[in-house]
């Protein structure tokens, strides 16, 4: 006849108790023989109910502990029936050893924080080849986000990615906009982070299902802004007395006319400007967020800002086409600039990119191919969300329309 078990949970006092959440353990017994197994949870004494073994309360946390309890007794009583079907004999030792040896199938499962980690240790050693020294330090943040989330609602260091399911995705994300402070598209930049992270784990088949299947994003894009052809003309021909900003002024206009980034015109350098088989100056660099080569050729407006600072000693010294200061203090000062140039607009350094991609090319019917070449985009949708932005495009395009159809040189006129 077999032996029967008997399974209890309970909060065990750790040694110089100050307060604070207690371990939960697990006590078999099998014919008055006990051992003591840890369930690698913790719970408040205040939360937890001795006569149910389980965690009081209707948290969402207190329902995946309780879930985690469920999933232990049932791999335990799987263990006892797999004994119970070998004809084995059934003891506190044999019961113990075919739980644990279950366990440590689980544990052989990848689990998350170890595949992000080694996920950016790849990143930074690709730094400067497939990416930037920012793009590292996101994906840093996006980690310790991750760990704090696993310690705040689920109390672990780790979590096995194999269990990860819409809940523990939703649940992320409500940590992030309501522990973290995270407004919504910056929510989504983590939330990102974790799907790369899922879908290299599907293309390995570590697992099988894709928890973001069925998981829709609330967060609105937000819409860029840029300046218009007005604004940047008040910002290209205000008066500037102090030479710190007609500095910043230069190179932000520099930027409207060539779409740098901040990092690519802190990096460029004299060298970097040939002249091109056309005879005229061009600027020949790697992008720096994704080491992209982009060519461009020098419009007069940002031709002129090089050769200005040509001879200024700072630029001489260093090899740099311009003195590029930090970008905290170029906003400061670009917002200093936009005051005296009567530009109402929160002007920030990267709105000189959006104004290249909108006001200066795509608005003056430059091809869209083009203009992702030149900015140095892998991916044409990326500078497709800047065609949406004109509605001017749209109106001319529709005048244009206007025009043909009033005069009958359209095609709908050449229909019989």
């Amino acid at each position: 006849m077999s032996a029967n078990y008997s399974l209890l949970f309970y909060l065990k006092k750790p040694k110089n108790y100050a307060g604070g959440p207690q371990p939960i353990y697990m006590r078999l017994t099998v014919e008055g023989r006990r051992s003591e197994i840890s369930t690698g949870r913790k719970c408040e004494p205040d939360r937890w109910n001795p006569h149910a073994n389980r965690a009081k309360g209707t948290k969402e946390m207190i329902r995946q502990l309780n879930q985690h309890l469920d999933t232990i007794e049932r791999k335990v009583h799987g263990a006892y029936l797999e004994l119970v079907n070998e004809d084995a004999v059934i003891s506190i030792e044999t019961l113990k050893k075919k739980y644990l040896r279950e366990d440590e199938k689980k544990s052989r499962e990848k689990m998350l924080i170890e595949v992000f980690e080694a996920h950016n240790k790849k990143v930074e050693s690709l730094i400067g080849k497939d990416y930037s020294k920012g793009t590292h330090k996101n994906f840093e943040y996006s980690l310790n986000h991750l760990r704090n989330f696993l310690a705040h609602y689920y109390d672990v260091t780790d979590y096995i990615i194999a269990d990860i399911d819409l809940a523990f995705i939703e649940n992320y994300e409500f940590y992030l906009k309501t522990e973290k402070g995270c407004i919504p598209i910056t929510a989504q930049k983590y939330i990102k982070h974790l799907r790369k992270i899922i879908n290299f784990c599907l293309s390995h088949r570590w697992i099988t299902e894709n928890p973001f299947a069925f998981y829709k994003s609330t967060a609105k894009p937000t819409p860029k802004s840029f300046l218009s052809a007005e604004e940047l003309r008040k910002i290209e021909s205000k008066e500037l007395s102090n030479p710190r900003l007609r500095h910043v002024r230069d190179i932000f206009v520099f930027c409207c006319y060539t779409g740098l980034t901040y990092g690519d015109v802190k990096k460029l350098k004299r060298s970097d400007i040939v002249i091109g088989f056309d005879g005229s100056p061009w600027i020949t660099t790697n992008r720096q967020k994704t080491s992209v080569a982009s060519n461009l050729p020098l419009l007069p407006q940002a031709l002129g800002i090089i050769n200005r600072y040509q001879d200024y000693p700072p630029c001489v010294q260093s090899g740099l086409a311009l003195p590029v200061k930090s970008n905290q203090k170029m906003n400061e000062y670009l917002k200093e600039i936009a005051d005296l140039s009567g530009v109402s607009k929160n002007l920030t350094f990267h709105l000189s990119r959006h104004t290249f991609a909108t006001t200066v090319t795509l608005a003056n019917r430059v091809p869209i191919e083009t203009v992702a070449r030149m900015m140095g985009h892998t991916k044409l949708k990326t500078t497709q969300h800047y065609a949406k932005l004109l509605d001017t495009r749209v109106k001319d395009d529709m005048l244009q329309l206007e025009k043909k159809l009033s005069s009958g040189h359209s095609a709908l006129s050449d229909r019989s």
